[in-house]
């Protein structure tokens, strides 16, 4: 496991297309500069899944995640059957909004509107898969019957649906994601967000309270005709609970230190505060170390 003297360590994002990327680019740049001795690395990875597998093999790593992934890992179920990982809670880091998109002329308007389209419910080992397939499901479609099912990240998606070779696809991710603006900005393309908050409260009963409605404003994507109602989950920065409580302390620490370094490199970071670091927006509990850093800024998370 992580031991205090093991000073380097990676960090798993995500997809290039997202934001877990950019941000975790940043963050390892943060902590290297300004933690003696410190040398942290960025990783391209599927997600969230991916993230919580390789905390779970044990090798320095910490890593973005959301919450209802996360929680599958905590408790061993899902894709992480008999699989259980150790984690603890570094920081609540910022809203992951779900968008279901496609383009005007798709034939898709609705959740409903998905049965028999070709439909990416994102890549193998991503958080995004996960949600994409509890929405299919409280919405009453089978994902391996109903629809002709692709596994693509956000920026491969973008291009599929540009070929036509896709008419629709999920991507979890923080606002604005680089794949979807890139779609919206293609010319002759008009994207459409399709709604899906009336879906929460089924998936919350079936799977606990991990989700909330939430808007996706139309001013966030060029060409968007109305305000999106669509669900949104936490995203979280997750450690082994090995890791020891000086390193979970620094990292937490730094990170806070310098969040405008992080700002730069992606605007959700603005949505990184001190006073969200609650025990009730994570279903993992918090690392010592983070716990000793919001005790020093006289924060509560119970």
């Amino acid at each position: 496991m992580v031991c205090a003297h093991a000073q380097n360590i990676s960090i798993a994002t995500g997809g290039t297309g997202g934001v877990y990327y950019p941000m975790g680019g940043a963050m390892a740049s943060i902590l290297s500069k300004n933690v003696p001795g410190f040398q942290a690395t960025a990783e391209v990875t599927g997600g969230s899944v991916d993230n919580l597998k390789l905390i779970g093999s044990g090798k320095p790593y910490i890593g973005f995640a959301m919450t209802d992934a996360s929680l599958d890992a905590f408790t061993g179920v899902e894709k992480f059957k008999n699989n259980k990982v150790p984690l603890k809670t570094l920081m609540i880091l910022y809203p992951n909004r779900m968008h279901v998109v496609t383009v005007e002329g798709s034939g898709v308007n609705s959740m409903k509107d998905l049965k028999g389209k070709r439909v990416s419910t994102g890549s193998p080992g991503s958080a995004t898969e996960v949600m994409a397939f509890r929405l299919l499901e409280a919405a009453g479609i089978d994902k391996d019957k109903d629809i002709k099912r692709e596994r693509l990240g956000a920026a491969e998606s973008v291009n599929a649906i540009k070929d036509t070779k896709i008419d629709a696809f999920f991507w979890v991710g923080g606002l604005p994601t680089a794949a979807v603006t890139d779609l919206a900005n293609t010319p002759g393309t008009k994207v459409k967000l399709i709604d899906h908050a009336d879906l929460v409260d089924a998936m919350n009963a079936k799977y606990g309270k991990l989700y909330i409605t939430d808007v996706i404003s139309k001013s966030v994507y060029r060409g968007m005709a109305t305000d999106n109602k669509q669900a949104t989950v936490m995203n979280i920065l997750v450690a082994h609970e090995d890791l020891d409580e000086k390193t979970a302390y620094n990292i937490v620490k730094t990170v806070f230190d310098h969040k405008a370094d992080l700002v730069a490199a992606h605007k959700e970071a603005e949505n990184l505060n001190l006073a969200d670091q609650k025990q009730s927006a994570t279903p993992i509990p918090f690392h010592p170390g983070a716990l000793r850093y919001f005790k020093e800024k006289g924060i509560k998370v119970n």
